[in-house]
């Protein structure tokens, strides 16, 4: 009867233990009762998660900079989870509140800083570590662009916005009406799909979905322009300089043949 006993709890644990994981991210560590799930975020330091919803971005990227430098897979390895949407934004080890938010101001371990949206996406120019973000500005329209496989069929363009809304309503817990418009270019095999919430809205978060579109517009100058852009425009200007004296001087060498042919005329 013993024997049975133990028998039956170990057959429990196991099924507990692979109950507790977290479905919306695969590099947690789970375990306990009850069931709890983390993720390596630096050298050291888990972060908790509360897998029933989706992970914060900031969490996201602190623990891919994480596994970039300790040699792990990343997203460039494979997706988090197979149903995600991948960005193509830079990533950068963010500072993040305790609710899982990016802090305002990110500095990435440097000395210089910049403010940021609540998506994490640079919002200002570049300053040193005195710069003032004096809030987080939410993000509140999402344009993601997908490209589809090679297929067989044409692609039904009519029922695409249905189909996009509904996955988005599955992956990620939004409101199928927030996805106000789809494109599609079937010879790119193309589809553009704009994801929009109503300012104020603080329920729905876009931050893990391409390109953002804040409430506010965010304040970038030409003051901190890099070399490389100094330089094509530099070289912009001298060719646009260099083009215009060669008209000049192209226009005075006719001007003196035209005065010039008549003298020779009269001279015969």
């Amino acid at each position: 009867m013993t024997i049975w006993i133990a028998l039956l709890l170990a057959t429990f644990a196991v099924g507990a233990s692979a109950q507790c994981k977290c479905d919306s991210m695969k590099w947690t560590t789970c375990d306990g009762t009850p069931c709890t799930c983390s993720i390596m975020v630096e050298a050291g330091m888990a972060q908790n998660l509360n897998c029933s919803t989706l992970i914060p971005k900031c969490y996201l990227m602190k623990a891919e900079m994480y596994r970039a430098k300790n040699n792990l897979s990343t997203r460039t390895g494979g997706k988090p989870v197979e149903t995600a949407f991948v960005d193509n934004n830079g990533i950068y080890d963010p500072v993040c509140e305790a609710t899982g938010a990016f802090r305002a101001k990110q500095c990435n371990n440097t000395e210089e800083c910049w403010c940021v949206n609540s998506a994490g996406v640079r919002r200002t120019d570049e300053g040193d570590k005195s710069l003032k973000c004096e809030k987080l500005v939410e993000t509140y329209w999402v344009r993601l662009e997908l490209k589809h496989k090679e297929v067989s069929k044409a692609v039904d363009a009519s029922k695409l916005q249905a189909a996009i809304a509904n996955a988005i309503e599955t992956r990620y817990s939004f409101d199928k009406t927030l996805v106000k418009e789809v494109e599609y270019d079937p010879d790119a095999r193309m589809i553009i799909v704009d994801v929009q919430k109503a300012k104020g809205d603080r329920k729905a978060d876009l931050s893990r979905m391409a390109y953002y579109v804040d409430e506010e517009a965010p304040t970038f100058t030409m003051k901190k322009l890099t070399g490389g852009i100094i330089a094509v425009i530099v070289v912009v200007i001298l060719a646009v300089v260099a083009g215009l004296l060669v008209l000049f001087f192209a226009r005075k060498r006719e001007q003196k043949y035209s005065k010039a042919e008549p003298r020779e005329m009269e001279a015969l």
